[in-house]
């Protein structure tokens, strides 16, 4: 037993709705052992910010972390010079300027083909929805277009619980092999295609860098184990929220507030990636508990966009309130590099077409969460006409 103040967490309830916990561990013990997850957590805003930059202790680089050994070792698991040399290698793909030039007319073609389709219906789930927008949005930015927008969720999905799978569910760890195999197949798929006609997704980018294989499939199945889920959950969180909290959408809609605040404070309030891991490589004391060398610390970063220390109405989405301290896109030398992509294809393109277009927008039913390392909603049945 670590020589630290330990909290339990009953795993089940703590999936359905961890803020509870959190917001007690936050209050009398910042730093808590959680025998339940194996793992130290960090749960206030300030401390994450500041243990993120300090590589040299709190180590992204976990040989025997989960995501290493089922997706491969990918630019988010490592530090320094190799971190950022990848990172350099990946950027022509995902930049600001590549998203405006190169991306976002390909996000506003396939959103309107989509809604074009769907508005006949009257009724979707929210949810369903977003996994197709997102879905279009990673084929076109992996260049993985032999890949399905359901194959791309399925795989997606199935990447995140087996990172997620702390129990070790035998089932999980063996549906995630099944995903890595199939992005593996279609990576591939593409490859000769992409020597022979190079473009800006991230397959031909790493491909033009000179990457090895191993470093490229290793990224791909980062972008897309982050790059679907985080759109899709979002997309559905936000028009729930809107539609829940309709003083909100007419500060948009009266031009008071922009679709950007609206996206950076549900990013705060709902935080789609709760957790980052990290494995100490140095022992460090913060809040009188040594964290020693090998122990595994979990940043919690759905917890410090809730600290009471930050923001003035942390459990509450309003965006009267300023979301600038959100650290819902990490806080170091890890940021997203996927940033500039999400803000643009949710913020600018997809969640103002789906109020622009689907006319009388409204819920038609219970709108469940789920997830603390990844949280979303689980349905969100919408009518609209």
């Amino acid at each position: 037993m670590p020589d630290a103040p330990t909290y339990h967490i009953d795993r089940d309830a703590f999936w359905r709705d961890p803020y509870p916990d959190l917001a007690r561990m936050r209050a009398d013990m910042p730093v808590a052992w959680v025998p339940e997850l194996g793992a130290f957590l960090i749960t206030r805003r300030d401390d994450i910010f500041t243990v993120e930059k300090k590589i040299e202790a709190f180590s992204s680089d976990q040989p025997e972390g989960l995501m290493t050994k089922l997706m491969g070792q990918n630019l988010m698991r490592k530090d320094g010079d190799a971190h950022q040399a990848e990172r350099r290698a990946i950027f022509p793909s995902v930049s600001p300027r590549t998203v405006r030039d190169v991306w976002k007319g390909q996000f506003e073609a396939f959103t309107d083909r989509i809604l074009t389709r769907v508005v006949p219906d009257g009724s979707a789930d929210m949810v369903t929805l977003a996994r197709e927008l997102s879905g279009e949005a990673l084929i076109a930015m992996t260049g993985l277009r032999n890949m399905s927008w359901a194959e791309m969720d399925r795989v997606s999905q199935g990447m995140i619980d087996g990172c997620a799978n702390y129990a070790g569910d035998p089932a999980v760890e063996a549906r995630c092999h099944n995903c890595t195999a199939s992005i593996d197949r279609h990576i591939d798929g593409m490859i000769e295609e992409l020597r022979n006609a190079p473009d800006a997704s991230l397959l031909s980018v790493q491909l033009q860098a000179g990457l090895s294989m191993e470093q490229t499939r290793a990224n791909v199945k980062l972008a897309i184990s982050g790059g679907q889920n985080e759109p899709r959950d979002v997309i559905a969180g936000m028009v729930w929220a809107l539609l829940t909290h309709p003083d909100q959408l007419a500060l948009v809609r009266s031009g008071e507030k922009t679709w950007i605040d609206a996206f950076e404070e549900y990013a705060r309030w709902m935080s789609p990636i709760g957790m980052s891991p990290r494995e100490m490589r140095q022992d460090y004391e913060l809040h009188g508990v040594t964290l020693k060398v090998g122990t595994r610390v979990f940043l919690m970063f759905g917890s410090g966009n809730r600290d009471e220390r930050v923001f003035d109405l942390p459990d509450v989405f309003d965006m009267t309130q300023s979301a600038a301290s959100s650290i819902a896109f990490g806080a170091g030398p890890h940021f997203c590099a996927g940033a500039w992509a999400s803000r643009c294809l949710i913020a600018e393109v997809v969640v103002p077409a789906i109020f622009a277009r689907l006319d009388g927008l409204r819920l038609t039913g219970e709108v469940p969460f789920g997830g603390w390392a990844f949280r979303g909603p689980l349905s969100v049945p919408v009518a609209w006409g």
